[in-house]
């Protein structure tokens, strides 16, 4: 959804959040910069000031080498496949996207699974992935799949104008799958010459889709594939989904230079769904047999996984209202289910779904809960539960497993909700959490299949992204990306300018702590200062962290605003309580606690009351209009980009999660929604959407411009033609904020 549409969001969308270490957090530059003055081009200019990131790292199945995606520092929207020898420390080039690229115009299908995936911008190698033999490296480019050896050659799998989705090498690395013309194919692979493609499907066509993942699957349930290999290469899962039920929107995609209308079928609020099945069938699409999934087709299927022996599925069942989930256990054999376990919302909650779970060898299950109120880890066996973590704090990842000393390694924010560590904890010792990274910093971190090494990445607000390698007790190996800021780094001629932020807390109006954090300039005494006021509000999502911020507030605060971000109830990682002060209530305690946020600011005497502006994008655009709507007067004017202003409009598996079913509760949406009320608002606005929106559509913001002009409510607004969901990733989307921010804010008075 609109979830990771914030400002810093938009900005730093690719940047992997890096490392582990022992030492503290290391403040800005170790030589004197030449200072230099920050300026917008600069911003979005290359090569990207936080530095060059590595993306999408993988250690090779033994181990010894270290892949990743890694931007050109003149053109930092561009991907090539690069590797790391862990042993000498010796990097290459592996795949060079411009010389094996064919320049070819990526399907509509590839186009939008990357907006969905937030990579929308992205060009060259978006992924790829290992042979299970380590000699390897599938990487699909401009609509085609390759085969990359650790010597450099490379060998050309497909060649053909549909275009190849979601490919895969088997677990034992025989085939290659994917998906062309909404069919499932599996190509052999080996020798000198790879077999030729077979379709495993061929009823896939108009409605019917094999192998992939509906849109609400892709955009909110977290699930981008829709067929799944058994451990041994002989099977697969695969999903049928039918959109013939699903409501048709013509959506046009405005550009420059012509409009394309598309026919989208796009499940909005209170309409049908795709209609799923699950089958399983042969590696040469024999064999089919159709899974159980239970008498009740309104359903979501939420995940789908082989157990490690192959004999079973473990699939995850949602129901429409996401009140209960499912694990179902599957004979692949037969398709007949069975419930193994089922966790159940709270009556004013939901089910959140994630992927903090996996299926060991003794048949046995790790699974994250908030059956307690916070996400924490468990372990099912035998029927029995044993919570293995518990507090007031929550999970937010689960990392890897050692099955073989029964070490869990996840994330979470047991130190602290500004900072995300990793932490391991025993199966044999449930509470007994060990912190294996260092605090200051917010860390992410993978794993080696086996849990024995660990990629960790990590930043904090005077440190930009750096990345390491380390043991699976969480000592530093080498360094992959130290990203020091030191001469030579895009940053470093900045450094002397650059301010940190200040954190703090608030009170809402029910006694729940909020979190705020706050950049300011260097305040002169007696001088009052104008507040750039950003939020995003919605649920799912953290904006105030101790991570590495954004160029783009640095820009704002070299130009005298005061940056200020707070997280309101709702937002993520703070618990169940805490987020489900929005249920059946979007748009309300939201703006309550933005506005205490307000409030705390103007009786800041370095704060010019009159001068607070407020912007947000998506659901953060949706807040600006509920915000201005509640509040004329408080805020010196607002951006409202890509804003859902009707949730109606908005997709079934979002929306219903927390508004419930608009055919069951009419007022719950009227109240949430931002068009009735959009008479109210009284201060200068700016609305701003990409024309070629698939996720939220521009009918949001149509809608609402007709009902301002029909009562004759002045506003600006402005639209860009082909651009997305990700508009505001445009140099020019924010000289035209600025401007505005500068008219009719920052350049009026003090007062």
């Amino acid at each position: 959804m609109p979830k990771s549409w914030t400002l810093a969001g938009i900005l730093l969308a690719a940047t992997a959040i890096p490392v582990m270490a022992a030492e503290p957090a290391a403040p800005v530059a170790t030589e004197v910069a030449t200072a230099q003055k920050l300026t917008l081009e600069r911003v979005f200019a290359s090569p990207d000031l936080a530095g060059s990131q590595p993306r999408k790292l993988k250690l090779s199945p033994d181990g010894s080498l270290l892949t990743s995606l890694r931007p050109r520092a003149e053109e930092k929207d561009r991907l090539d496949l690069w590797a790391l020898d862990t042993r000498t420390h010796k990097e290459w080039m592996l795949v060079d996207s411009k010389k094996l690229g064919t320049g070819a115009e990526l399907s509509e299908a590839e186009k939008m699974q990357r907006e969905r995936a937030r990579i929308g911008s992205a060009k060259g190698i978006v992924a790829y992935e290992w042979s299970p033999d380590g000699k390897s490296i599938l990487v699909p480019l401009d609509g085609d799949l390759y085969l990359a050896g650790l010597d450099g050659k490379v060998s050309r799998l497909t060649e053909t104008k549909g275009g190849e989705l979601n490919p895969t090498i088997s677990p034992r690395g025989g085939f290659v799958g994917f998906v062309r013309d909404q069919n499932l194919y599996v190509q052999p692979l080996g020798g000198s010459a790879n077999g030729r493609a077979i379709a495993l499907t061929n009823d896939g066509a108009g409605t019917v889709h094999w192998g992939e993942a509906e849109f609400v699957s892709q955009e909110e349930i977290g699930r981008k594939t829709g067929y799944w290999w058994s451990p041994d290469d002989k099977r697969l899962a695969v999903e049928k989904f039918d959109e013939a039920p699903v409501g048709v929107v013509t959506r046009a995609a405005i550009g420059a230079n012509g409009t394309r209308v598309y026919d989208q079928r796009y499940p909005a609020a209170g309409t049908p769904n795709v209609l799923a099945e699950l089958h399983v069938m042969n590696a040469d699409g024999s064999g089919r047999v159709k899974v159980d999934l239970g008498a009740e087709t309104d359903i979501y299927l939420a995940r789908v996984d082989w157990t490690p022996d192959g004999r079973s599925l473990l699939v995850q069942r949602e129901n429409r209202d996401q009140t209960v989930l499912d694990m179902l256990k599957v004979d692949p054999a037969t398709g007949k289910s069975t419930i193994l376990f089922s966790e159940r919302s709270g009556p004013k909650s939901w089910i959140n779904l994630n992927d903090g779970y996996r299926a060991l060898r003794d048949g046995s299950i790790i699974w994250t809960s908030e059956r307690d109120g916070y996400a924490h880890l468990y372990h099912f066996r035998n029927g029995k539960w044993t919570q293995l973590t518990k507090g007031l704090w929550v999970v937010t990842g689960m990392v890897g497993v050692d099955e073989a000393k029964g070490r869990i390694f996840f994330t979470g924010n047991k130190d602290g909700v500004l900072e995300q560590q990793l932490y391991s904890v025993d199966i044999a010792h449930p509470d007994v959490v060990t912190r294996r990274t260092s605090p200051g910093w917010w860390n992410e971190a993978t794993m080696d299949a086996s849990a024995s090494r660990i990629i960790v990445s990590r930043s904090s607000p005077t440190q930009p992204a750096q990345i390491y390698l380390a043991d699976a007790a969480g000592l530093r190996l080498s360094w992959v990306n130290e990203n020091a800021l030191q001469p030579g780094h895009p940053y470093f001629p900045f450094v002397q300018s650059h301010r940190t932020p200040i954190y703090g807390e608030l009170t809402a109006a029910d006694g729940t702590t909020l979190q705020y954090q706050m950049l300011t300039p260097v305040i002169e005494p007696g001088r009052k200062y104008p507040v750039f006021f950003e939020h995003y509000g919605g649920p799912h999502a953290q904006t105030v962290s101790r991570k590495w911020g954004s160029a783009l507030h640095q820009y704002l605060v070299s130009q005298g605003w005061i940056v200020f971000m707070l997280d309101n109830r709702g937002s993520a990682n703070r618990g169940t309580a805490f987020e489900d002060h929005i249920f059946r209530a979007m748009g309300s305690v939201e703006v309550e606690d933005q506005l205490t946020g307000a409030q705390w600011l103007k009786q800041q005497p370095f704060v010019d009351a009159s001068r607070i502006a407020t912007y947000g994008w998506s659901y953060g655009g949706y807040m600006t209009l509920k915000m201005l709507e509640a509040n004329p007067g408080v805020y010196a004017a607002g951006v409202s980009g890509a804003p859902v202003t009707k949730w109606e409009l908005y997709d079934t598996h979002y929306t219903e999660r927390y508004m419930g079913d608009p055919r069951k509760d009419a007022k719950a949406y009227a109240t949430a929604d931002a068009i009735d009320d959009a008479v109210k608002i009284a201060d200068p606005l700016m609305v701003i959407h990409g024309m070629a929106d698939d996720n939220v559509v521009l009918d949001n913001t149509t809608a609402f411009a007709a009902r301002m002009q029909a009562e004759n409510v002045p506003f600006e607004m402005m639209l860009y033609p082909g651009k997305t969901h990700s508009a505001g990733r445009d140099i020019h989307v924010w000289t035209t904020i600025l401007n505005f921010l500068d008219r009719e804010v920052k350049n009026k008075p003090a007062k």
